[in-house]
């Protein structure tokens, strides 16, 4: 993954962190330019009878640069969308496309836009999840790729750009597993970092070790992440 650059789109801070942290880890090892955008800004995540809104933001973007840290992240992108009213219209595909534009990735890594819910791992998809994957997947292509779709953004400056490959992360659907071995403990560091998410952290882990090691049965190591990997021509 040398001088790859690599972008990873979430909803919300946190959402990386589980699905593809070991692999983003990894590549930032190897040498890639790894970079995080989220878009919305978390501020409908707690349980905490005390918590405002203004305050949650500023604790999850917190959470969220301290995991990028531990991660190797160049940046971390925030659009600040309000948690939970994602949708994926013009605005959000546009203000993705931009960070497109000006980072110019090779690998957009995001959800997969396609999942409603699992019942192999019984949960529901976030609905700003979905949003968040769709536009990104639309900002991929056509949108950043074609010049006169934002003509807002060639008046900044900005060139358009052909990502060449978009890694969903995968929920029931898997083309391609990562070895996150030797990234694991990376991931684990990273998750922790979002506190203000859980009341059980333990329990959180003790899941996400579990996933990582049935997929890494599947791949012949201790632990996996699976994507679907989708190049683009």
């Amino acid at each position: 993954m040398k001088s790859k650059v690599v972008l990873a789109v979430g909803a919300h801070p946190d959402d990386i962190e589980f699905g593809a942290s070991g692999t983003i880890a990894k590549w930032a090892q190897e040498g890639a330019e790894c970079y995080y955008l989220i878009c919305t800004d978390g501020s409908r995540g707690s349980t905490d009878p005390k918590m405002t809104h203004k305050r949650l933001v500023q604790v999850r973007r917190k959470e969220q640069e301290g995991a990028a840290k531990i991660l190797g992240l160049k940046k971390v992108y925030f659009l600040d969308y309000t948690d939970t009213l994602l949708t994926a219209d013009y605005a959000l595909r546009r203000d993705i496309a931009k960070i497109i534009k000006i980072i110019k990735p090779d690998i957009v890594v995001t959800m997969d836009p396609t999942f409603y819910y699992s019942e192999q791992f019984n949960f529901i998809n976030h609905t700003d999840h979905r949003a968040a994957a769709l536009a990104t997947m639309d900002a991929c292509y056509p949108l950043a790729r074609d010049r006169l779709t934002f003509p807002e953004h060639e008046k900044e400056g900005l060139t358009p750009h052909r990502v060449e490959e978009i890694w969903f992360i995968g929920f029931d659907k898997t083309n391609l597993l990562i070895d996150i071995t030797d990234t694991f403990v990376k991931k684990i560091e990273a998750i922790t970092m979002h506190k203000s998410q859980f009341e059980n952290m333990e329990h959180v882990i003790k899941r996400v070790e579990e996933r990582a090691r049935y997929f890494g049965i599947t791949k012949g190591c201790k632990y996996a992440e699976n994507f679907v990997r989708v190049e683009l021509f």
